[in-house]
C-alpha cells in the first residue's frame, strides 16, 4: 500500500520515519499577516507552471525530492495525491497546525476520490518536540480516524470563520460542536486570546511578555524561546519580534531597552536584527507597569495595525476579547 503523509513544517522529520513513500510539508503561517487570496491558493495547488516565485508552489518546500519525483512534483496537488492508496494527515495541537489542517481539509473536500483515502492522526503532542522519535512502532500507538463528512464540515465552517473580516464567527464557533476535530477548540481559544484585551488593548502573548519582564526575564532569548515559561503558542519567532517591537518602539513604550536601531534595519536583514535582540536588556516602563496592572490601555497611546485571520485590527477597528467579544 502506497502511503503519503501531509504535515506542517513541525513534522519535517517524519520524512526520516519510513512511514510513507513521501512526506509533503506545508509552511504557511496563518497566524500572522494577511491571509493569502483564493487566487494565490489556486496557483499554489495547481500545476507547476514555471512562472511562480520560489515557495509559491506546493512542491517547493521542505522535502528532499528523490529523482523519480522530478516530473511528478510538477503536477497539480490533487493529481499527485491520487497516486496513493492512503493519505495521512499529521498536524499537532498548536494553533498554527490546526489552522493548516482546516485549510487543507477545506481544499481536499472538493475531491471526492481523495476523500476515501484520507486518515487523520489524532496527535496529542507537538511534532517539533518529538522530532526523531516517531517510528513505525511508535506511530502504531497514535490513534487514527477516517476523514468523513463530519470532519470536513467542521473544517470548512472553521476556515470560513477564520477568513471572515471580523472575528465574530470564530467566537461563535465556541458554542458549536467541534468534536470532529478534537484539537480545534483549544486552538481557537488560544487564537481568540490574542485579540486585544478589553482592558489593556494587548493580546495574551504581549501581556505575557510584560509579566515575564516584571519578574526579571530581561533577555529576548527568554521571551522568544522559553515556551514553557511563556505559555503561549500562537506566534513564531519572527512574529514575537514584531510584537515586542510594537511594545517597545511606539510613541508611549511599555518596554524599555530594545535597540532603537531596529527602526531602520531592514526586516530582511535577519542577522543584524538578531544581533540587536541579543544585546538588548529589557525592562518595563512605568507605563508598562500600569498596563500590566490593567490601569492603562496600551492602544490609547500607540498605533495598532496587525491581522488576526481575515480581520484587520487597527485603532479604529479594534475588536477586543475578554469574557466576551467586543465590537469596535
Amino acid at each position: 500500500m502506497k502511503r503519503l503523509i501531509l504535515t506542517s513544517a513541525a513534522g519535517a522529520d517524519l520524512a526520516k520515519s519510513k512511514l510513507a513513500e513521501i512526506v509533503v510539508l506545508f509552511f504557511f503561517r496563518f497566524t500572522w499577516g494577511p491571509l493569502p487570496s483564493s487566487d494565490y491558493f489556486a496557483a499554489y495547488f495547481g500545476a507547476q507552471s514555471g512562472t511562480l516565485r520560489p515557495g509559491d508552489h506546493w512542491s517547493d518546500w521542505g522535502t528532499k525530492w528523490p529523482p523519480k519525483f522530478k516530473e511528478l512534483r510538477k503536477l497539480p496537488f490533487a493529481d499527485f495525491c491520487e497516486r496513493y492508496d492512503e493519505i495521512e494527515l499529521w498536524f499537532d495541537p498548536s494553533p498554527d497546525d490546526q489552522l493548516q489542517l482546516i485549510w487543507l481539509l477545506d481544499y481536499l473536500a472538493s475531491y471526492s476520490e481523495l476523500l476515501k483515502k484520507l486518515r487523520l492522526r489524532l496527535l496529542a503532542f507537538d511534532l517539533f518536540d518529538v522530532r526523531d522519535q516517531v517510528s513505525e512502532a511508535s506511530a502504531s500507538h497514535i490513534p487514527m480516524v477516517d476523514v468523513q463528512a463530519r470532519e470536513l464540515r467542521t473544517a470548512r465552517m472553521a476556515w470560513q470563520a477564520y477568513r471572515a473580516p471580523t472575528p465574530e464567527a470564530c467566537a461563535n464557533l465556541l458554542c458549536s460542536d467541534l468534536s470532529a476535530l478534537l484539537m480545534l477548540r483549544p486552538a481557537l481559544q488560544e487564537l481568540l486570546a490574542e485579540l486585544p484585551s478589553s482592558s489593556t488593548g494587548l493580546g495574551a502573548t504581549e501581556m505575557r511578555f510584560l509579566e515575564l519582564l516584571s519578574r526579571g526575564f530581561a533577555n529576548t532569548n527568554a521571551l522568544f524561546h522559553l515556551r514553557s515559561q511563556r505559555r503561549t503558542y500562537v506566534f513564531g519567532e519572527f512574529d514575537l519580534g514584531s510584537l515586542l517591537e510594537g511594545l517597545a518602539l511606539g510613541p508611549k513604550p511599555a518596554v524599555a531597552g530594545l535597540g532603537d536601531e531596529l527602526r531602520t534595519i531592514d526586516h530582511g536583514n535577519l542577522r543584524a536584527r538578531h544581533e540587536v535582540y541579543l544585546r538588548s536588556r529589557l525592562s518595563l516602563t512605568e507605563f508598562g507597569k500600569a498596563v500590566l496592572a490593567h490601569q492603562e490601555d496600551f492602544s490609547r497611546y500607540n498605533p495598532i495595525d496587525r491581522w488576526w485571520g481575515g480581520t484587520h485590527l487597527t485603532n479604529d477597528r479594534l475588536w477586543r476579547y475578554g469574557a466576551v467579544l467586543t465590537k469596535p
